[in-house]
């Protein structure tokens, strides 16, 4: 099947899957209001096989210590899957599967899998890292980019961690959990008991970005976008908490974004 994008359609919302631009969410619109930066880096794109920064682009792969290219010198950053098309598996009218070989610079095979799935009031997204061969650590996470506003009043940010991740100078955690500071933030936090995070946009619309998962970075130092990015582990996790794919157990992950109208 080809890469061309696809719209996906549920009652008055619409998403656009852009397979050939590193499998990410191109667009989503409620109500005819899109609430996704618009651009080639923004919307929402997949974190795969790791979240956030590599402290040197260098990780520990069993016996073997691994470097990945400097994206954002001095670290990798967001993982390889961004920068590669992806295949479509299958689609209908309102959901997507595509799925990306995972290939050079990241040293193991695999395959991960994405599904988009639409109903009238929200979205969720599940991902799937697997092998068939040698194991290796990885994470999944995604990276959506909100508006900032959507003609009125800014949007507000809630949440309510259990900690946050103090972040060093090189800004990766330090391995100290602090309580949440004011923002803007650039942080990971911790929610151990799944990511609840609310952006209400006043008078129009409240979003919610929940996740099984226990970890969130929060990113809002940008004027035009707030970012609530919900991963399987920290920033330079492949290094702190790794966790393991192998052939017998894959690595899923999933977020969903539900709204309402205000």
């Amino acid at each position: 099947m080809s890469n061309e994008d696809i719209t996906l359609a549920a009652g008055d919302a619409e998403v656009v899957v852009q397979p050939g631009s590193g499998g990410r969410i191109g667009g989503l619109r409620v109500g005819g209001v899109e609430l996704l930066r618009q651009g080639d880096r923004f919307g929402c794109f997949p974190m795969v096989p790791w979240c956030g920064r590599i402290r040197d682009g260098r990780f520990r792969d069993g016996g073997t210590v691994r470097q990945m290219p400097l994206n954002s010198p001095p670290h990798a950053i967001h993982g390889t899957v961004r920068d590669g098309a992806w295949r479509v598996a299958r689609n209908s009218a309102d959901e997507a599967v595509i799925t990306y070989d995972l290939v050079d610079p990241w040293p193991h095979t695999g395959r991960v899998t994405q599904v988009v799935a639409l109903t009238p009031d929200a979205l969720t997204l599940t991902m799937s890292v697997e092998t068939y061969e040698s194991s290796f650590p990885a994470q999944i996470g995604w990276h959506p980019w909100f508006n900032r506003n959507l003609g009125g009043e800014d949007a507000r940010v809630a949440f309510d961690p259990a900690w946050q991740e103090e972040r060093g100078d090189d800004h990766l955690p330090t391995g100290n959990r602090i309580d949440r500071r004011p923002g803007p933030w650039d942080d990971c936090f911790g929610m151990p008991g799944g990511v609840d995070v609310t952006l209400t946009w006043p008078g129009q619309l409240e979003l919610k970005v929940t996740s099984p998962e226990e970890w969130v970075v929060v990113y809002d130092e940008q004027e035009a976008a707030v970012c609530v990015e919900p991963q399987t582990g920290p920033p330079n996790g492949l290094n702190t908490l790794p966790r393991l794919v192998t052939p017998l157990e894959p690595l899923e992950a999933s977020t969903t974004w539900s709204w309402r109208r205000l």
